[in-house]
């Protein structure tokens, strides 16, 4: 009787389900992988901001022309890789919100 459950509930899964071996939805899988990316981007940008804060610090501290050199650079260099992090960061995160509307609904 076991066996015949068995093989019903196999029969059932594998007919009606587009889950992979591992019971989870490609839906959900698709979504954690975006959510994976968001939160990545979005500490990229937190450590980006905070180099910049922290270098803008030691260049208050010295007061020395040497270390405002080394803030305007970094404020260059950090300026482009933020200005890319949020190209895709942005379309990511309201790709997120969306997707995680639709995946609940």
């Amino acid at each position: 009787m076991a066996e015949a459950e068995s093989g019903e509930t196999d029969a059932v899964t594998a007919a009606g389900s587009d889950s992979d071996p591992d019971g989870v939805a490609p839906s959900a899988r698709l979504l954690g992988y975006l959510r994976g990316t968001t939160y990545a981007l979005g500490t990229l940008l937190v450590l980006a901001l905070l180099t910049v804060g922290t270098v803008g610090i030691i260049a208050e501290i010295k007061g020395t022309w040497h270390w405002a050199i080394h803030l305007e650079s970094t404020v260059s260099y950090l300026g482009v890789f933020v200005a890319g992090i949020l190209a895709l960061l942005l379309p990511a995160a309201t790709l997120l919100v969306i997707a995680r509307r639709v995946v609940d609904e």
